[in-house]
């Protein structure tokens, strides 16, 4: 494609370079730019492999087991998209680039995968690619520079096709939900914004998230591992004014402490050693609607205090900016501990946790909602029925399956169950799930309870202790016939102490009984 028809007005934005007439692409590079960068993009295209593979060890260094894709699937959907996206450069059609990555920013949004995942994946690319930049000839730091750009062009174009399918993707999906909630009375549901249960717990809950909802306050949710915070977050902002702004999450215990500020704030470029291009950070990305900070506490207290001036402030200072930028963000915080607690340990400023204790939700752990427990078994062999694309499980569950999940304690909260339902799922082979299939913790406490109920039901069988005693002192007086010196001395008591339980027991020699018994 030649030069003089490389871009469209609307994708390069039709800026004419004085000196060679030559069209600027997003305001950031020029045709003669992508020329010099050539040897890059071939050697790239050409070792793509090479670059998956390493691309992949760190995205699996850096996310664990936090990680969206697996290695094959990371393979599947990256490796051809490297392919086009360089075959478009070394043709220096920008139009066809661009196109390529919104429709990858588009199957990644689709996928589910996170927007923040996304992004620190496209820096690690950065350092992964490097490896296979060609030595000859050697490339000047005005190249390495042009390249950086290129990766901001990507980060530009990804995100904006991530954040339209996504809020497309979200308002139809809160259209459905309102239409739901609106034909249901308060005390009548069982389902909210993807929340799942029918308890009084639940439904107070439902009420409390409408309530906050209203206001832009910040919110703090307090809940156990796998209690479903992040769904309670996704729900207050779903029911909230600006349901159709981007919904930004982020755990703050899923990357290092000393990460965090320039995920949250951004930073420029070179502000320390790595920052190759500018990074808005997850304020900006949030930019008119939420952004949910997940185990708050793991956050650092420096992190902390910059975010409660984030928060008085509407305001955020990129990492190496000296000025500040203005953000209308709505925030949400969780925590797994007892804030007050955390706050005495330090793990949580005690400034930050007053202004967050405004709107308290407290999310209930699934073993004080047990009764909820049949209508997440449904909604967990729904989905996994339409996520593993079989249709596995057509008859539900059998009773003694669903007796033994309703007597689990559930340490491990809704999470835990989702994980069971989906375990027998896989490994199961009938048409419902059955006891034998369950995780075998469950059927351990299962086995445990009964034998529990067993002991119980023997012990209440049991006669008592005055019962037991009353029968041998009666036995030993009618083997000794009614001869009391005899009778102690075969109980092993003093003759006194058998008077003492003669009359406690009301005892009475039988009138059968003869005579001549020594007292």
């Amino acid at each position: 494609m030649s030069s003089a028809k490389a871009v469209k007005p609307s994708v390069a934005d039709g800026e004419i370079h004085p000196r060679a007439g030559l069209p600027r692409h997003f305001h950031l590079l020029w045709d003669e730019d992508l020329e010099e960068m050539r040897p890059i993009f071939r050697a790239i295209r050409d070792r793509r492999s090479e670059v998956i593979a390493g691309w992949y060890q760190l995205y699996t260094l850096h996310f664990g087991e936090a990680r969206s894709l697996s290695e094959a699937e990371f393979s599947r959907i990256f490796e051809p998209a490297l392919f086009r996206n360089k075959n478009d450069l070394l043709e220096m059609n920008m139009d066809r680039y661009a196109g390529d990555v919104r429709n990858l920013g588009k199957l990644l949004a689709e996928r589910g995968v996170p927007l923040q995942e996304i992004i620190a994946s496209l820096h690690l690319f950065e350092e992964a690619a490097q490896r296979v930049f060609p030595a000859e000839p050697p490339l000047t730091l005005e190249t390495y520079a042009k390249f950086d750009k290129l990766s901001h062009i990507r980060i530009i174009l990804l995100v904006d096709a991530y954040l339209r399918v996504w809020s497309a993707a979200t308002g139809t999906r809160i259209d459905g939900l309102e239409r739901e909630a609106a034909q249901l009375p308060h005390d009548g549901r069982s389902r909210f914004h993807g929340i799942v249960g029918a308890s009084p717990l639940m439904r107070e809950l439902y009420k409390r998230i409408e309530a906050a909802a209203k206001t832009r306050g910040t919110v703090l949710i307090v809940g156990e591992s796998g209690t479903g915070k992040e769904l309670v977050a996704r729900a207050l902002h779903e029911a909230g004014s600006r349901s159709k702004a981007p919904f930004i999450a982020f755990n703050c215990a899923a990357i290092p402490k000393d990460l965090i500020e320039s995920e949250l704030f951004g930073y420029k470029r070179g502000a320390f050693s790595g920052a190759n291009t500018e990074y808005p950070g997850l304020f900006r990305a949030a930019e008119g609607g939420t952004l949910f900070l997940d185990e708050i506490t793991e956050m650092g207290a420096e992190t902390q205090t910059k975010l409660l001036r984030a928060i008085q402030e509407r305001s955020v200072r990129p990492v190496g900016s000296t000025r500040e930028i203005p953000v209308d963000v709505r925030l949400i915080a969780s925590t797994n501990r007892d804030p007050e607690a955390a706050v005495r340990s330090h793990f949580l400023r005690a400034d930050l946790y007053y202004r967050l204790q405004a709107n308290v939700l407290r999310v209930p752990p699934l073993r004080e909602r047990l009764d909820d427990i049949p209508l997440l078994v449904d909604h967990f062999i729904s989905v996994f029925n339409e996520r593993l694309g079989r249709g596995i499980v057509t008859a539900g569950i059998e009773e003694r399956a669903l007796r033994a999940l309703s007597q689990y304690r559930w340490p491990g909260n809704v999470r835990e169950l989702a994980n069971a339902i989906e375990s027998a799922m896989t490994f199961g082979s009938e048409a419902l799930i059955r006891l034998e299939d369950l995780p075998e913790t469950i059927n351990r406490a299962q086995s445990s309870s009964r034998t529990t109920s067993r002991s119980s039901a023997s012990a209440s069988n049991l006669a008592t202790f005055a019962e037991v005693e009353r029968d041998l002192i009666s036995r030993a007086l009618e083997a000794c016939q009614w001869n009391k010196v005899q009778a102690a001395a075969m109980l092993k008591i003093s003759r006194k102490k058998l008077y003492a339980k003669i009359n406690k027991y009301r005892l009475e020699r039988p009138a059968r009984a003869g005579s001549g018994q020594a007292e």
